[in-house]
């Protein structure tokens, strides 16, 4: 009698889709990674590095000055806000499939809501490029500069909502350490207090969300470290 020996079969690689209904939770969590990785970049570049940095709070004329000297640095740092707002949106995708098999509703909730988010960001991206268009009327760019980071926080507040659907998808998956829903559902319940306190409270200055960053960022290292390790169907 012979024995024949035979070769294993090639494990199948499963191609990868821009439809997002179609992704693994492998593919949600390195494209989560991905997306949130670049937007922390684009993020300090457009809004604190352009934006923030030519803008001077109180003095409308140092402000259109600062823009109409350097406007291809404006123009960039809006550019690059407006794709976080697509980056926003793959993110969003990202999640709803990283965290489907722990609630397929609650997930879908939750990615819908990030895009919510992302709208109204983009809307309130709006007030810069109208800002831009009237440094000729320095008051005006400069309210317009203010209408946007006022639109932006009070969006944050819907971020915040989102962070606390993600930190219950977390606590209740099988996958990753509850720590990190701990971490997420902090900076969630941080982006509220913001909310609430301008609100309720007349002057107050959005603080509680910079704790948030410890979250979102172990969250990403997750992402990226272990997410790979996850089901590819």
């Amino acid at each position: 009698m012979t024995t024949q020996l035979h070769a294993p079969s090639p494990v199948k690689s499963v191609p990868f889709t821009l439809n997002p209904l179609r992704w693994s939770q492998r593919t949600g969590a390195l494209v989560s990674a991905t997306a949130l990785t670049v937007m922390v970049f684009l993020s300090i570049f457009g809004y604190f590095i352009a934006i923030k940095g030519l803008t001077t709070l109180g003095d409308a004329g140092a402000t259109a000055e600062a823009i109409a000297a350097s406007p291809q640095l404006w123009i960039a740092g809006v550019a690059a806000l407006y794709i976080v707002v697509v980056l926003d949106l793959f993110a969003a995708a990202g999640t709803s499939a990283l965290f489907k098999p722990v609630s397929p509703v609650l997930s879908r909730v939750a990615g819908l809501t990030r895009v919510a988010f992302a709208t109204w960001f983009a809307v309130a991206l709006t007030q810069l490029v109208v800002a831009f268009n009237t440094l000729d009327d320095p008051e005006t760019a400069l309210a317009s500069i203010v209408a946007f980071k006022s639109i932006w926080d009070a969006a944050l507040g819907l971020f915040g909502v989102y962070l606390l659907m993600v930190a219950y998808l977390a606590i209740r998956s099988t996958f990753m350490p509850n720590i990190f829903g701990i971490l997420i559902g902090i900076a969630g319940l941080c982006y509220i207090a913001d909310l609430g306190g301008l609100l309720f409270v007349a002057g107050f200055t959005p603080v509680f969300g910079l704790f948030g960053f410890i979250g979102e960022t172990a969250m990403i290292f997750w992402l990226f470290i272990k997410g790979r390790r996850l089901p590819r169907d």
